[in-house]
């Protein structure tokens, strides 16, 4: 068995913050599962990480010899584990623009691997998804549910959907894991499947069209309106209009108003009546903040929405501009549309300007929010977003 390690590409990795502020690249959410659990059930063994030395400790990683070093941006595919499990010894597998897919080395490597350390490097050739941006996570969701779909459920029968009043079209397509309810809703997997986790739970007058993915114990209100190619992480609580959007887990978004083309980290609440645009109203393609240049760049798209960190909150009616990007442990409220870019620890928003979040109390709301799941904030989640805190200054500085 192969000692599985994922690694951040420093690259991606900026590319993909917010999201990368507080977790590996593989601990992102694309479909029904995180990369890391589909490279999990593939390889059916636990990886380790090798990311920031600030998040090590919560994703550790021991250098070993005999590694087999994947990049945590990739989502597996039945081709591409046939390739590695041919990769031969201090050999590096490449895609034709030359990004490092994997490396099998003896050597107990201390830092992110690149393609010089191999002896021999193959090309892979086949078409594969790789979440190099931000976009990516909502534009690869579509794929990544049909692909979970299919690595969930093979070999596997449903539970039956027993409620009188749901109806189903396409049910061969519909797939229910134990203990979920569903109650007087329309199934439509007429376009893509649609995977309902354990535990999870669906309201009356739910309207859900597949791929949709509705993982362990998330919820969907009373009369959701949840559009194609969206995901419901675990124990996420949503309710209103969601359109080809990606919720990692732990979030809130319970009550009416619209989300599209977005993507919500972990323990984020999004107020009542919170809208996102995700179509400039000239057509032209969106500009979306990027950490590695500071500024506003063409993502070459018509479609993007809101781009949320962990642990921050929206209040009732927030407003949120075409391509927004929201940092982490942000309290964001105010009149009119929100700033495009806010960095993490802000407090504020709208007509009104941003000032610092007081780290303390932003801690303290954190823990409680946590506390009040039946869930521990630790101290080594904690000590991340001290850090997360302080290589964010800078970004607060020039937004006062």
């Amino acid at each position: 068995m192969y000692n599985l390690i994922l690694f951040d590409d420093s690259t991606i990795r900026t590319a993909l913050l917010p999201f990368t502020f507080t977790r590996p690249v593989s601990e992102i959410r694309v479909g029904i599962c995180t990369i890391t659990e589909k490279w999990t059930r593939r390889f059916n063994t636990v990886p380790a990480f090798l990311t920031q030395p600030y998040l090590q400790i919560k994703y550790p990683y021991q250098p070993k010899p005999s590694g087999l070093f994947v990049n945590g941006a990739i989502c597996p595919t039945k081709s591409l584990i046939i390739a590695l499990n041919s990769l031969p010894l201090e050999g590096a597998l490449v895609t034709p623009d030359g990004l490092l897919l994997a490396l099998y080395t003896e050597k107990p490597l201390e830092s992110a691997p690149s393609a010089d350390d191999a002896q021999t490097v193959t090309v892979f050739e086949e078409p594969l998804t790789v979440i190099r941006s931000l976009p990516d996570i909502f534009a690869s969701n579509s794929e990544q549910i049909r692909a979970d779909f299919e690595l969930l459920t093979a070999g596997r029968t449903s539970q039956p959907i027993t409620d009188p009043h749901t109806r189903c079209y396409a049910p061969e397509n519909i797939f229910v894991e134990e203990g979920a309810q569903i109650r007087a809703a329309v199934l439509n997997a007429e376009g893509g499947p649609i995977y309902i986790g354990k535990n999870a739970l669906i309201q009356e007058g739910t309207v859900m069209l597949g791929p949709f993915a509705l993982c362990d114990h998330a919820t969907i209100n009373w009369g959701g309106k949840m559009r194609s190619n969206t995901t419901i992480g675990p124990y996420t609580k949503v309710g209103g209009e969601i359109s080809n959007s990606v919720f990692f887990g732990y979030s809130n978004k319970g009550h009416d108003g619209f989300l599209g083309n977005s993507v919500i980290g972990e323990w984020c609440n999004l107020g009542a009546n919170t809208n996102n645009s995700n179509l400039k109203n000239d057509y032209t393609n969106v500009k979306l903040y990027s950490y590695a240049t500071g500024q506003f760049e063409n993502i070459d798209r018509l479609f993007c929405g809101l781009m949320m960190g962990d642990y921050t909150k929206a209040g009732i009616s927030t407003m949120f501009n075409t391509g927004t990007v929201v940092g982490v442990n942000v309290n964001v409220f105010g009149a009119g549309f929100q700033p495009k870019h806010i960095p993490s620890f802000s407090w504020g928003g709208g007509a009104e300007g941003l000032t610092d979040y007081r780290l303390e109390k932003a801690i303290e709301v954190v823990r409680e929010t946590i506390t009040r799941r039946g869930m521990v904030f630790t101290d080594v989640d904690e000590a991340i977003l001290r850090e997360v805190h302080r290589m964010e200054k800078e970004n607060r500085n020039n937004k006062s």
